[in-house]
């Protein structure tokens, strides 16, 4: 098989340059360091998504399913890591990925025989928060922006009901006070907005929601924080902006479940990633269709590093069942 090309100069920093656009996290994987035998030269490039896809090249596909098992985590910590691959033992001899700070070695067997290191860099978008009315406490949220390094914008109701507005929105938060309350709360819901706060006394606020029965279910009405902050006491406009947006980071914070578009998922809802051991190699790898191969054909799907592994599986299906049942591999 010959090897990828690297992309041409200019296509991956435009193609990062879209994905930022559009608030999709995603990780800049770079090799820093190759010993031959390996196909990929220090400051080969690629770009790994949430559901597991690779675009550019950092290495053969072995060497590939590695770094996408890695990057996804790295994608729902945040936090950049050193990835060293080497065909060799991990140094406790135990064949697991030897974890240090900021640095994870792994032993990749099906390697040609090179090192790889490999910097993972995952790059989220700020969460986006936008807000809806002019009062004091709106103005408020929209000042706490900066300290938080959240995108906090403020929007009309006009905006909000174009096409794609929500789109990759983490927060809304109305503080408008009665303008086009019921039609921003409607839009928020059916957008799958996680966090929706609406600024108003517990008395009005039920009222609010009450209105909305024609419109929402009961659970969809109860996903509208009203009054919207946290309980602290708060009584001025920044007191209680400050009570909202702790509301939002907890929200902002916490894993969504089910998205629609695995591009459009935002950082803190992406998934703990699902990993499998390829039952003829023993690799680890990642349990995701948009890169890692697979097969049905023992009555079960089991996940490869490569179509090499796949090819060897699907000859005698039970031959690599009976040696999982032993061995109790599966996925996690």
């Amino acid at each position: 098989m010959s090897p990828v090309a690297p992309p041409p100069p200019g296509m991956l920093e435009a193609r990062m340059a879209e994905l930022t656009g559009r608030h999709v996290p995603f990780v800049k994987a770079t090799v820093v360091r190759a010993r031959r035998p390996a196909s990929a030269r220090p400051g080969d490039t690629a770009l790994v998504l949430a559901d597991g896809r690779i675009e550019g090249f950092v290495g053969g596909v072995c060497a590939e399913a590695t770094v996408r098992v890695q990057a996804l985590r790295t994608l729902r910590s945040g936090e950049s890591l050193l990835l060293r691959i080497s065909p060799e033992e991990t140094a406790d001899g135990t064949g697991e990925p030897v974890v240090e700070e900021g640095a994870v070695s792994v032993s990749n067997p099906c390697l040609s025989g090179g090192e790889l290191e490999i910097f993972l860099e995952p790059l989220r978008p700020a969460p986006r928060v936008l807000v809806f009315g002019e009062s004091p406490i709106a103005r408020a949220v929209l000042a706490f922006g900066p300290v938080l390094g959240y995108a906090i914008t403020s929007v009309s109701g006009a905006d909000v009901l174009g096409a794609g507005t929500l789109a990759g929105t983490r927060a809304v938060v109305i503080a408008s006070h009665g303008r086009d309350e019921e039609r921003l709360l409607i839009a928020a819901v059916r957008a799958g907005v996680p966090y929706i706060g609406l600024v108003a006394s517990p008395r009005r606020g039920a009222a609010v929601l009450a209105g909305l029965g024609p419109e929402l279910d009961e659970e969809q009405r109860a996903r509208v924080r009203t009054p919207a902050g946290l309980w602290i006491g708060a009584r001025t406009p920044g007191e209680i902006a400050l009570s909202i947006l702790a509301e939002v980071v907890r929200a902002v914070r916490s894993p969504v479940p089910g998205a629609d578009d695995a591009e459009g998922v935002e950082a803190a809802a992406v998934a703990v990633p699902v990993t499998a051991v390829d039952p003829v190699c023993g690799m680890e790898v990642a349990a995701a269709e948009a890169g890692t191969p697979y097969s049905d054909a023992g009555g079960g799907r089991q996940w490869f590093c490569c179509a090499a592994c796949r090819e060897a599986y699907e000859k005698d299906p039970a031959r690599y069942a009976r040696a999982e049942a032993e061995t109790g591999a599966g996925t996690s």
